[in-house]
């Protein structure tokens, strides 16, 4: 149903909103199952993680891939981390697009100076802390969030150093609400993604993927060329390539380049590999019928 990512510079208060986050969802009328991914569920150790830009992309690598496995259209899945650079926000995002749910970002806004201390606090009472020459590299390449980004919109922020961090917090109940609002036809303050066509959730098998994508679009790009030599060079309108598929509707006649070259374009699109990873039709009708959007949309007359 959603995916929320936590945002802030090391010892912030994070894991706080987050927990918090979860009491609110739970005792919303929702009753949406929530969990939350972080370095301690998947057993990592964080001063280890950030040694160095390896062991980091490795952690990152081990969430993002964690975060795909986890998001459906059921659950409500919260990123408790650094999610410090916004590449990766944006990487979030990305799978959030692909599954067609809701997505937003809860910034745990607090100065250094406070983050700096907490951290000294946890370490002389035992607790999980970051090592100073850690800390330091963190706090220095940490990228704010900012709303205008789409990857970091919606943006609810707090600020832990100054308010007390709750589950009735102002930005916490405005996330919840965000998160758990009935969505219909008039709704225009909840924005769920939608996937593109490199991100749908059926695939081909790799053997015969290629071969399959090519012969389908070949198949419309041969019914489109007859249909235009029967028109006389007018507009297509209600061409059908087979039962149980929309049909072509072009405003204009389309050379045989052209349609060489967009057919082209479609099978890179469909084939690519996203940051959520691949995602084509899963066989030659559904391909067809991609193709046809595909087309209807960039050479239609709407």
């Amino acid at each position: 149903m959603a995916l929320v990512v936590i945002c802030g510079q090391p010892c912030s208060g994070k894991s706080k909103a987050a927990l918090c986050l979860v009491e609110a969802l739970k005792e919303s009328e929702s009753k949406q199952q929530v969990r939350t991914i972080d370095e301690a569920s998947l057993h990592l150790d964080r001063n280890q993680s950030y040694a160095n830009m390896p062991s980091e992309k490795n952690l990152r690598g081990v969430l993002r891939s964690e975060v795909d496995r986890s998001v459906s259209k059921d659950s409500i899945i919260i990123v408790d981390s650094l999610n410090n650079i916004k590449g990766y926000r944006y990487e979030l995002w990305c799978l959030a697009r692909a599954s067609g749910i809701r997505y937003c970002v809860v910034y745990c806004d607090v100065e250094e100076t406070h983050c700096r201390k907490w951290n000294e606090d946890r370490r002389e009472k035992g607790e999980t802390n970051y090592n100073d020459s850690i800390f330091d590299d963190l706090v220095r390449r940490f990228e704010k969030p900012d709303r205008r980004n789409r990857w970091d919109s919606p943006l609810f922020e707090l600020w832990p150093s100054r308010d007390a961090t709750d589950k009735s917090s102002a930005a916490i109940l405005d996330a919840v609400s965000y998160l758990t609002k009935k969505v219909d036809s008039k709704t225009r303050d909840v924005k769920i993604l939608q996937p593109t066509i490199a991100t749908q959730t059926s695939r081909f098998t790799e053997a015969n993927s290629l071969f399959e994508l090519d012969k389908a679009t070949q198949e419309v790009t041969n019914v489109i060329v007859e249909a235009q030599s029967h028109a006389l060079g007018g507009p297509l309108s209600g061409i059908s390539v087979g039962k149980d598929l929309p049909t072509i509707n072009i405003s204009r006649s389309v050379g045989l380049p052209e349609l060489r070259r967009m057919r082209r374009t479609f099978i890179k699109l469909t084939g690519q590999t996203s940051l959520s990873g691949p995602a084509p039709p899963s066989d030659a009708e559904s391909a067809k019928r991609m193709f046809i959007d595909y087309l209807n949309r960039e050479l239609g007359s709407s």
